[in-house]
């Protein structure tokens, strides 16, 4: 087991409830420095509960959550992540250019900075040419990446994303693809969501997988499809129906 200090994040014994319906049940999980991992589940497994907790949107009612080994609702903890919610919801009359320094300024980053990262991550993210058109002429896959430079303004240590692929055309998913591969290899680590196996497959490390709110797989993905073969689709199933891993 690692220690503490090459751990992005760590949960420990973690529940949530919300009245009757306990979303997260007893989660133990952990995220290493430069690790890609995917977290999978049917809906209501708890993922992006978990997410939320993650973040310090909210508390859990039991267990312990540690970002970088402190308390995730730090500000100075919050500043080492890079956030990207499912449905990001943009003021449709903003430029890529005009949100991210309105995100910048609220992260406390001064104008010159922002101005150096946000030329370096429109490049990065294939906006360059889109750069002073409305959001509101952008497509699903553009308002993806525009929310990929917003997570990533202020050069984050750990990228944590809920449900990225989601709605992406095949040619807007390979794009984004390539972009994660890239920051993986920038030695990011990147902690994400998704329905999408194949993409899982393609980019993780290790694979965390959910069901009724409890982990029941948490292990390399070659462990569950180590032929590359694709076989993570059927091996999922296989594990959601055994309730774990033999």
């Amino acid at each position: 087991m690692s220690s503490m200090e090459d751990k992005c994040f760590e949960l420990v014994g973690v529940s949530r409830s919300f009245g009757d319906l306990k979303a997260v049940d007893d989660l133990t999980l952990s995220l290493g420095r430069g690790e890609v991992t995917g977290f999978l589940g049917t809906n209501g497994a708890g993922k992006t509960t978990t997410i939320k907790m993650l973040i310090g949107l909210i508390r859990p009612t039991a267990g312990t959550v540690r970002l970088f080994g402190e308390d995730p609702t730090q500000a100075s903890t919050r500043a080492r992540i890079g956030y990207m919610p499912e449905m990001a919801y943009y003021y449709p009359f903003l430029t890529v250019r005009e949100l991210l320094a309105f995100y910048g300024g609220v992260c406390g980053m001064d104008r010159r900075t922002i101005r150096t990262r946000t030329d370096e991550l429109l490049k990065d993210v294939e906006l360059e040419e889109a750069a002073k058109r409305p959001l509101k002429t952008y497509s699903k896959g553009m308002l993806q990446r525009a929310g990929i430079a917003q997570a990533l303004l202020n050069d984050p240590d750990l990228l944590i994303l809920d449900e990225p692929f989601t709605g992406l055309d095949p040619l807007a998913r390979i794009h984004f693809r390539n972009l994660l591969k890239k920051l993986r290899d920038r030695g990011k680590s990147i902690f994400f969501s998704s329905h999408e196996l194949g993409e899982t497959e393609l980019l993780c490390d290790n694979v965390a997988i959910m069901k009724k709110g409890r982990c029941i797989y948490h292990g390399p993905v070659d462990r569950l499809a180590g032929d590359g073969g694709g076989n993570l689709e059927r091996l999922f199933l296989e594990v959601l129906e055994k309730g774990g891993v033999s």
